[in-house]
């Protein structure tokens, strides 16, 4: 999943530079929904889009059809580097919402610290390269950081047991159809064949693709847990520059690097303590269950006929 969302960096930072964002959007969801939306209607599962649609539709715009945009305008005027670090605050701000959300999902030390430590390593590996940036673009990529932080949530709450295909489809469909208008009067004169392969490989890989694997990431670990991702998505980002793009390889890359592993390795783990509470309390629970059947049998034996 990281690998797969370390891409978009290099890909929209190429790709902005000839599209409107907007037309950027479109050319990443529609692909997407004309290659999914036929799986949806041959598996019979049209009308569970239907039903759903509401949950659908909040998903789409706080992961898709905002964030992508801003991102996508950001991108014009700070440097991807810093885009990435911004990024980075959706585990932060993930674990934060949770406590406010006061949720069963345990956060336990281990992962504050796991936390602390990937963040320490992602800001070597950018160098908190702030020069580029301005306040405007930062409080936009704080849009980002928000719509990507709720998405997940929208996902484990809402949407858990809808299949994630039909999810991605009627999700980029409608951000789609919602940023044709746009797309049209935004339309560009000529698509070079670069910045075609980038947007086919944002939608098909990035989008359609990631999304998919990213349900299942978050049915098996939990929204906060998954989030985790974008630190070393940031890492991805950074070996891609390096070995793509002839970047420099820094001394902040070679301490950050190990630093964004450790980090994501802690704040994923479950600790064994709490696994081995979580089993005692399951014994425990399956035992009082036993004895209260067997009483209550004891009970019915009793009764007088």
């Amino acid at each position: 999943m990281a690998v797969i969302w370390g891409i978009p960096y290099l890909l929209i930072r190429v790709a902005v530079r000839h599209l409107d964002p907007g037309v950027m959007v479109l050319f990443r969801t529609g692909p997407a929904a004309v290659l999914l939306m036929p799986i949806v209607i041959v598996q019979g599962q049209f009308k569970v889009l239907v039903r759903n649609f509401k949950w659908i539709a909040a998903f789409a715009i706080v992961e898709f059809g905002i964030p992508w945009y801003v991102m996508a305008t950001a991108e014009r005027h700070i440097s991807s580097s810093l885009t990435s670090l911004l990024i980075c605050c959706v585990p932060l701000l993930a674990v934060l919402v949770q406590r406010l959300r006061r949720t069963g999902e345990h956060i336990s030390h281990q992962r504050y610290f796991g936390l602390g430590i990937g963040a320490l390593g992602v800001a070597l590996l950018v160098g908190l390269d702030l020069r580029g940036g301005s306040i405007t673009w930062i409080a936009m990529m704080m849009i980002v950081v928000l719509g990507y932080c709720i998405g997940p949530i929208v996902l484990a709450t809402r949407l858990s047991h809808v299949p994630g295909v039909v999810v991605v489809a009627g999700a980029t469909a409608l951000v789609a159809v919602c940023w044709l208008p746009w797309a049209i009067v935004h339309w560009p004169t000529h698509v070079s064949g670069e910045t075609f392969s980038c947007m086919a490989v944002l939608s098909v890989v990035c989008t359609a693709t990631a999304f998919l694997v990213f349900f299942e990431l978050v049915k098996e670990v939990g929204s906060s847990r998954s989030v985790v991702i974008t630190y070393f998505n940031t890492a991805i980002a950074v070996v891609l520059g390096i070995v793509g793009l002839h970047e420099t390889l820094t001394s902040g890359i070679v301490f950050g690097f190990p630093l964004v592993l450790i980090g994501c390795i802690f704040a994923t783990s479950r600790p064994k303590e709490s696994a081995l509470l979580s089993e005692a309390a399951s014994e425990a629970q399956s035992e009082l269950a036993g004895e209260f059947g067997r009483d209550l049998d004891d009970a019915v034996d009793q009764q007088p006929e």
